[in-house]
């Protein structure tokens, strides 16, 4: 669709970053059974690091002459999908209403709440400025609307409307002015607010979302906790605020990889480290890209058994933590 634009600009220039390895234990990697999103040998590339990567410019595009209808976007016979439809027919009732906006969603956006978190509401510091924004989302409910109301959003939600223009961008890039605009959000989300060190926060992820069932998930938190003075945290039972106040300062936040995890992202300070517990047969390594465009350390360890139920030693998991003693720190 974006090829069809009646205009198109740079936004942010692309740049060339280094890629630096994740901190883990030798036989780690030898535990990967599959993976998801990525082929292993992509996910164990990005584990292992030690190259460059190019980044593209974030680009804006306007179009001229779209219809939305049941989640898609349509424009000169191509077609840009933001949510699962929920009728099966290929037509659709062309919409009555007309107007000028701008967008910021996408489709992972809308699947998974961490992708909503840590990258459409990026996305949506772009929209400022330049018109009425809209999403085709919902009356939102859980955290998102507190986060909302931080972040300063407050986007028209249209499910049915032709748009004589519609601005869109293509925002997948990790380049420095993304990382700036994630700087931005955290400082929105912790303005104000007197945010005390923390030496870890562990995030409960419990039976939420895709399943990644870790059966000794709360011993380990207990154990971190005991140990090394981690606060545990369950987003379930906490509210927007007192989430950034309990992370804003962490050390290191460690938890199930997952959509639950974008809360640390969120607020954890730029010298932070993320530590992912990670099931054998679901690894990924989406949010390395995340702590390698801010500049900040990831770590993980691979379990033993399934995403439908494994197990991590705490053995590993305290020896991962000790490597992380010994990484010297990067500058944030």
């Amino acid at each position: 669709m974006l090829e069809n634009a009646a205009d198109r600009w740079e936004v942010a220039p692309g740049a060339t970053r280094h890629t630096p390895p994740a901190i883990f234990l030798p036989d780690q990697i030898d535990r990967i059974a599959d993976t998801e999103f990525s082929p292993p040998a992509e996910v164990i590339r990005a584990f292992e690091g030690g190259y460059d990567t190019t980044e593209a410019p974030t680009v804006g595009y306007r179009l001229r002459h779209v219809d939305l209808a049941d989640g898609v976007l349509y424009a000169k016979g191509r077609e840009r999908h933001l949510r699962a439809r929920s009728s099966r027919s290929l037509s659709y009732r062309k919409p009555t209403a007309a107007m000028n906006a701008v967008m910021y969603e996408s489709w992972i956006g809308n699947r998974w709440f961490g992708t909503w978190l840590r990258q459409d509401c990026l996305t949506h510091f772009l929209t400022e400025g330049l018109g009425t924004v809209v999403t085709t989302s919902p009356t939102p409910s859980g955290h998102v609307p507190r986060y909302e109301e931080l972040l300063g959003m407050a986007p028209q939600r249209v499910q049915s409307m032709h748009f004589d223009e519609l601005i869109l961008f293509e925002d997948l890039p990790n380049n420095s002015a993304k990382a700036d605009r994630a700087r931005q959000l955290r400082a929105r989300l912790l303005d104000g607010r007197d945010v005390k060190p923390l030496p870890g926060v562990f995030i409960v992820r419990g039976r939420s979302g895709d399943a990644r069932v870790l059966e000794n998930e709360l011993e380990i938190a207990q154990q971190l906790a005991d140990t090394y003075g981690f606060h545990i945290l369950d987003p379930a039972k906490a509210t927007v605020d007192e989430i950034a106040e309990t992370c804003g300062e962490a050390a290191i936040i460690a938890g199930i990889e997952g959509s639950h995890l974008a809360h640390g992202l969120a607020t954890m300070p730029g010298h932070a480290t993320l530590l992912v517990i990670q099931p054998p047969d679901r690894v990924v390594a989406t949010l390395k890209m995340v702590t390698d465009r801010q500049d900040q350390r990831y770590a993980f360890v691979v379990g033993q058994g399934t995403q439908d139920g494994f197990q991590v030693n705490w053995d590993d998991l305290q020896r991962t933590i000790d490597l992380l003693d010994k990484s010297a720190k990067r500058p944030t």
